[in-house]
C-alpha cells in the first residue's frame, strides 16, 4: 500500500508527486488535498469501474472549490509513463484505469470525473442513463420524481438504480447488454419521458430551454449520447459539502433522502456497508421495449 516520502507517494510501484498536501480543496467540509487523496484511494475500486476504458473529462479547481475551474479533455502535460491515453477526434483523453492515474489527477486538483458514455474504440453505450435535472437550485420534489421514473421503468419490466448527481439532480441507471445503440435508448427515453410528463405535467418537462421550464424537472434523455458525458457514479463534486455522486436504494428514494447526505467524509463507510448498488443489477431486457417501439 502507499507509504509517504517527502511529497511523493508510492502506489503499485509508481511514484506520484504530491504538491501542497495541506491545501484546502473543500474548505467548508474541511477537506485538504491530503484528505482528498486518501478518500480517492478508498473510492477507487468503485469509481474506476465506471471510468476504466472510457474517455475521461475532468474538472480542475487549482485553488479549491471556491476558486476558478476549467474542463480538461486533453491529458495534462507532462504525462507520466503510467498514464494511459486514447486519441479520439483529435483529443488525447486520459483513460483512467488504475489507482496511480486517479491519484495523479487528484493531485492536479481534478475534483470531478466525467467519463464518456461509451468505451474507448466503441460507439455503443455502456449503460442507459436518464438525467433528472431540476430547474430550481433546491428542488424538494427530486426524489418523488425519481421514484415515479423508477416505477415507470419497473412497469416496463426494467430494474434500475437511482444515483444522486452530487449536485442538484438524480440520474437513473439501467444496466444493459452491449449491442444496443444510443439512438435506440433515446427512443425509449423519449417514450418514458413523454409518459411521465403527460401523467405529471406540473412535475416533469421535456422542454430543452431552461427559460421555458418554469419550476419543472427536466427529463433529459438527450444528454445520454455519443460525445456527451455525465458525472460518473462515485465521483466527488465541486460543491461546498464535498458531495459524491452516490447510488441509492429505492427505499432511500421513497424516504426522501437528501443529495447532500452523501459526501467525501462518509461515503467510504457507506460503500463498505452497501457495496456497489449498480453492479448488483444484471443487464436489463431493453431490447424487448425497443422492438415494441419499432413496431408502432
Amino acid at each position: 500500500m502507499a507509504h509517504t516520502i517527502k511529497g511523493t507517494i508510492m502506489i503499485d510501484g509508481m511514484e506520484i508527486t504530491v504538491t501542497n498536501p495541506n491545501k484546502p480543496l473543500w474548505p467548508e467540509a474541511g477537506v485538504t488535498k491530503a484528505i482528498y487523496l486518501q478518500k480517492l484511494a478508498a473510492l477507487a475500486p468503485y469509481l474506476l469501474t465506471y471510468t476504466s476504458n472510457r474517455l475521461l473529462t475532468t474538472i480542475r479547481y487549482p485553488h479549491g472549490v471556491d476558486g476558478e475551474f476549467f474542463y480538461q479533455k486533453n491529458a495534462p502535460e507532462p504525462l507520466p509513463a503510467f498514464v494511459h491515453t486514447s486519441n479520439h477526434e483529435g483529443i488525447n483523453y486520459v483513460v483512467m484505469n488504475k489507482l496511480p492515474e486517479l491519484l495523479w489527477l487528484g493531485n492536479l486538483a481534478s475534483l470531478e470525473f466525467h467519463p464518456s458514455l461509451h468505451a474507448v474504440g466503441s460507439h455503443l453505450p455502456c449503460e442507459w442513463m436518464i438525467d433528472l435535472d431540476p430547474s430550481q437550485e433546491d428542488e424538494p420534489r427530486i426524489m418523488q420524481a425519481a421514484q415515479i421514473v423508477g416505477e415507470t421503468l419497473t412497469s416496463l419490466g426494467l430494474r434500475s438504480v437511482p444515483k444522486t448527481s452530487g449536485a442538484t439532480g438524480v440520474q437513473i441507471i439501467v444496466p444493459i447488454r452491449q449491442g444496443v445503440t444510443f439512438d435506440e435508448l433515446r427512443d425509449i427515453g423519449h417514450f418514458v419521458g413523454k409518459y411521465v410528463t403527460q401523467k405529471h405535467p406540473n412535475l416533469f418537462t421535456l422542454e430543452r430551454l431552461k427559460k421555458d421550464r418554469g419550476d419543472r424537472i427536466y427529463f433529459d434523455y438527450l444528454q445520454h449520447y455519443g460525445g456527451k458525458t455525465l458525472a460518473a457514479p462515485y465521483t466527488p463534486r465541486a460543491k461546498p459539502g464535498g458531495t459524491v455522486s452516490t447510488p441509492l436504494t429505492w427505499d432511500e428514494v421513497r424516504n426522501d433522502v437528501s443529495i447532500k447526505d452523501y459526501h467525501l467524509m462518509n461515503i467510504v463507510e457507506r460503500l463498505a456497508h452497501m457495496g456497489d448498488l449498480i453492479a448488483a443489477v444484471e443487464p436489463q431486457p431493453v431490447e424487448l421495449i425497443i422492438q415494441h417501439l419499432k413496431k408502432k
